[in-house]
């Protein structure tokens, strides 16, 4: 009798998160918040923001936040159920990827309505968000869409 290929609930629940791609409720902003208010699963998320696009394996986060593996698999699958992270399956292994998208999202509904139509008093919040992003993003004034600087 064959044993059908299936990925284990803890694995599978990697692959589907719960999460509104087009705006944030106050259950997702919540869940996602406490997935990020243990100290491992911040470093997790972190470090995979960090390691975008490519991602690591669970092997390897294990290793850099120096957790043991049963214990980061956990945190891994918290994370994942609030949506901010995902795992793309590569043959035997599990490639683990912050969702940068969520993490926007989140972003925007922790600043809808921040400034009650005075954009001078979010402008301090924006600018620090910006400051802080080593990559090569441009924002358009008349958009708020990132948009890659062409070199």
């Amino acid at each position: 009798m064959a044993i059908a290929s299936m990925p284990s609930p803890a694995v599978a629940s990697h692959f589907n998160a719960d999460l509104p791609r087009d705006g944030m409720t106050f259950k997702h902003a919540l869940s996602a918040f406490h997935a990020l208010s243990q100290p491992t699963r911040l470093e997790i998320f972190r470090l995979l923001m960090a390691r975008e696009p490519e991602g690591a394996p669970a092997g390897l986060i294990a290793e850099m936040v120096e957790g043991p593996h049963n214990t980061v698999s956990q945190h891994l699958s918290v994370l994942a159920r609030a949506g901010l992270i995902r795992g793309d399956r590569q043959g035997r292994s599990i490639i683990y990827r912050a969702d940068v998208g969520v993490m926007g999202t989140l972003m925007s509904f922790m600043l809808t309505d921040c400034c009650h139509g005075h954009p001078e008093a979010c402008a301090p919040v924006i600018a620090a968000l910006a400051g802080h992003c080593d990559c090569d993003v441009v924002v358009s004034k008349k958009s708020s869409n990132p948009k890659k600087k062409k070199t």
